[in-house]
């Protein structure tokens, strides 16, 4: 099998491996159960597929399923909207709706990086391919590190969170934190397999973080699209930002990441004590 192929079979067995058969509306057929979860011959049930036919499915042999069957055993397997859309990753899209990799360099256009500081009050950040930091504003730098003073290799989100000690002391929730960081970057691999430089990160991070490396084996998938941090931070102490992402038709490798408090909280009033505390806007540079 491929790697890719590899990567679908590990990614279905977890995935049923999660299922409660009760809960799933299956009736207790008086067999005893060796394994958590649903039988191959149960999801092919729920998705109304034969058993041979999921079976193959989940060796990854070479078969292409149709959207309506991806679609059925995503319903059978409980699957979010970030898991049917790494099962299509996984399988394989039609040709040209797949992100295809690129060893370019990422930018961001002049009028992102103005942008960005107009977002004065709030901390912003562009992510890349394989959660890259591709630009930030002073607010972020301050509430979470100046990836600009870092090495270009080093400016990547999943490698600080993982590999530098402030971020564990940082972030209040770091277990969740992470492991959502992971959960998106299998999910970004899963649309790009070919990206080189995603998987020498995975490697790197496996061996040298357990943690990464269970999370990793675990196969979940996660799209950050909105929600919350808890932060103890140095400087201002505890603080609760929200966050939603945007990204843009023309960039759709380049996601923003916008955070913001609730006004007349202490997270609000400390976000204001850290915006005066890190002085003015200071010109930003036009690329990296």
């Amino acid at each position: 099998m491929t790697s890719v192929n590899r990567e679908l079979a590990d990614f279905l067995r977890r995935a049923r491996s999660r299922i409660d058969p009760a809960r799933a509306g299956l009736p207790h057929d008086g067999r005893i159960r060796r394994v958590p979860g649903l039988r191959r011959e149960e999801v092919a049930l729920l998705a109304g597929v034969s058993t041979d036919y999921y079976a193959r499915l989940e060796q990854g042999r070479r078969i292409t399923p149709s959207d309506s069957v991806l679609d059925a055993v995503a319903r059978a397997l409980g699957l979010d909207e970030a898991g049917r859309r790494h099962l299509g990753d996984l399988v394989g899209a039609p040709a040209g709706s797949r992100r295809r990799s690129t060893q370019t360099v990422q930018r961001v256009r002049p009028g992102l990086h103005q942008f960005l500081d107009t977002l004065d009050g709030h901390p912003a950040l562009i992510l890349g391919r394989r959660t890259d930091v591709l630009a930030s504003n002073r607010l972020a730098r301050a509430l979470f590190a100046d990836f600009e003073a870092m090495r270009p290799r080093d400016r990547n989100y999943a490698r600080w969170i993982f590999l530098d000690d402030a971020a564990r002391t940082l972030f209040v929730d770091w277990d969740t934190q992470a492991r959502a960081c992971v959960e998106n970057l299998r999910l970004d691999l899963g649309d790009d397999p070919d990206d080189l430089a995603a998987r020498e990160l995975v490697a790197e991070l496996a061996d040298r973080d357990p943690r990464f490396r269970e999370w990793w084996e675990d196969h979940g998938v996660f799209q950050r699209t909105f929600g919350s941090k808890r932060l103890r931070h140095p400087t201002v102490g505890d603080i609760t930002v929200q966050y939603e992402t945007l990204t843009t038709p023309g960039d759709r490798d380049q996601t923003l990441f916008v955070y913001t408090t609730e006004p007349g909280t202490p997270s609000h009033e400390a976000m204001g004590l850290l915006a005066s505390w890190v002085g003015p806007v200071r010109n930003s540079p036009t690329g990296q």
